[in-house]
């Protein structure tokens, strides 16, 4: 049986902050908030439960440009979904972020290629997961372990597009 639960309820206290990336062309590239914060949500189905995320939407250029940068938390169900115009190998690095986040790299069939767990705040490091994505949600660090999110399982994106 599947049954939604609420991140607020299932994790106490989780902060999170953005990130820039580059991507594999070499273009450096970061998150902000979209039009339709509010309105958009991404949904995990970790075959147990569905998780949904609050999600601001870095769909331009400019968006992905200013990102989550230079914040000091997010909120346990809160997060920011990277859209890209089609599925390359997609290379994330952590100038300017304040807080560890988990990235969460998405096909464009909506299945989870690959995960990077509480990527260290103020680096350059570059972290990737060698499989193509077109899409990117960064949530808290340590939210996608303690949840059972991982590759494989089915993402829903709801108000994105």
């Amino acid at each position: 049986m599947v049954r939604r639960v609420s991140l607020a309820l299932a994790v106490a206290a989780c902060f999170a902050g953005g990130v820039g990336c580059k991507n594999s062309a070499g273009q450096r590239q970061t998150a902000s908030a979209g039009p339709e914060t509010a309105a958009s949500t991404v949904v995990v189905d970790t075959g147990e439960r569905q998780l949904t995320f609050h999600v601001e939407v870095a769909r331009t250029e400019p968006e992905r440009e200013k990102g989550l940068m230079f914040r000091d938390r997010l909120a346990p169900d809160a997060g920011m979904i990277f859209l890209f115009e089609r599925p390359s190998v997609q290379t994330f690095w952590m100038k300017n972020t304040l807080i560890p986040l988990d990235m969460i790299f998405i096909g464009s069939d909506r299945a989870i290629v690959g995960v990077v767990e509480n990527a260290q705040p103020l680096t350059l490091t570059a972290r990737s997961v060698g499989e193509p994505s077109q899409y990117v949600l960064e949530i808290g660090g340590g939210l996608a372990a303690r949840l059972g999110i991982r590759a494989g399982q089915r993402v829903e994106l709801r108000g994105v597009e």
